[in-house]
């Protein structure tokens, strides 16, 4: 075993080489399958959609807002972990995952995976609505069927990717309104313009693990980083447009809008810093922890001028 070699990897061979049983999953393992934290954006996504369209009467359809897209977006998680299981063995920041290690069987993974997401779309379809329900699929169908395996082949996989992530809001909106109006695809915007920085920004600090296995995102393909700091700054200024959308549609206030405009201008300078070729790891780490920070403050802000103004 090289030195580069993953240690779960080296601890994997070395338990089949003595023949020693794989180690028993644990309740924590499957719900590290599920990809909590990303499963929980979803949902919040969701909810901000739900929220935005203010709702007459919060029952079933909230109930199903909730758990339809905990259980759908848990179980594509598992799915594209049980998909990128090869690869996932031979990058550093995914091979102690509960597949590669062993711990939990691919055929246990693709049952769990499906069980959750027909679970999802049952409770979607059954509580909400068809249409909740149809954009939960297309959220499946997109992610699965097309970002993953356009990440072993495609520089545009982020795009792909991104558009699998911004359905969240629409399942909440079509959950309360039965359709989707203007600012339903407004949100539908900022969650796709969002992403595109935000894992950009993931794919530098982790360009080494992706180019090991192939994955030829733009990191990877412009190693300079010259082609990927436009690339973020002109997603960043999608982002901060169509933030900024509301107002003129009439569906936010003008407080709204100064703070929106305040908020993108930070997080454009926060970006912005990529393009000085002197550091930029520091700089990549500096966008991201933005893009964590500016997302939930943009949609709280949303959230409150729909409900409170």
């Amino acid at each position: 075993m090289s030195p580069a070699t993953p240690p779960s990897l080296e601890s994997a061979a070395r338990a089949g080489l003595l023949g020693e049983a794989a180690p028993r999953a644990t309740w924590s393992d499957y719900l590290e399958l599920t990809k909590p934290r990303l499963s929980l954006l979803s949902v919040l996504t969701a909810l901000v959609g739900y929220l935005a369209a203010r709702p007459a009467d919060h029952g079933r359809a909230l109930v199903a807002v909730v758990a339809g897209t905990a259980l759908a977006a848990g179980g594509v998680a598992a799915l594209n972990q049980w998909l990128e299981a090869d690869t996932d063995a031979r990058m550093r920041r995914t091979c102690d995952r509960p597949i590669p290690t062993g711990r939990i069987a691919t055929g246990s993974a693709f049952v769990l995976g499906w069980s959750l997401c027909l679970a999802g779309l049952a409770i979607l379809f059954q509580l909400a609505n068809a249409l909740a329900a149809l954009f939960a699929l297309a959220t499946l169908v997109c992610y699965l069927a097309l970002y993953t395996p356009a990440k072993r082949c495609s520089r545009w996989a982020t795009e792909i990717g991104a558009v699998a992530g911004a359905f969240p809001p629409l399942i909440g909106w079509a959950a309360a309104d039965g359709r989707v109006s203007a600012l339903g695809w407004v949100l539908f915007g900022i969650l796709f313009f969002w992403q595109i920085p935000h894992f950009l920004a993931i794919a530098w600090m982790c360009r080494r693990d992706y180019a090991a296995v192939g994955f030829p995102v733009l990191p990877v393909r412009d190693p300079a980083g010259g082609t990927v700091a436009v690339w973020l700054l002109a997603s960043t200024a999608g982002l901060v447009a169509v933030s900024l959308l509301p107002v003129p549609l009439g569906c936010a206030g003008p407080a709204y809008g100064a703070a929106a405009a305040a908020l993108g201008g930070w997080f454009l300078c926060r970006v912005a810093a990529f393009r000085r070729p002197g550091d930029r790891d520091a700089a990549a780490r500096g966008a991201f922890r933005a893009s964590i920070g500016y997302l939930p403050l943009l949609l709280a802000l949303l959230v409150a001028d729909r409900l409170f103004f």
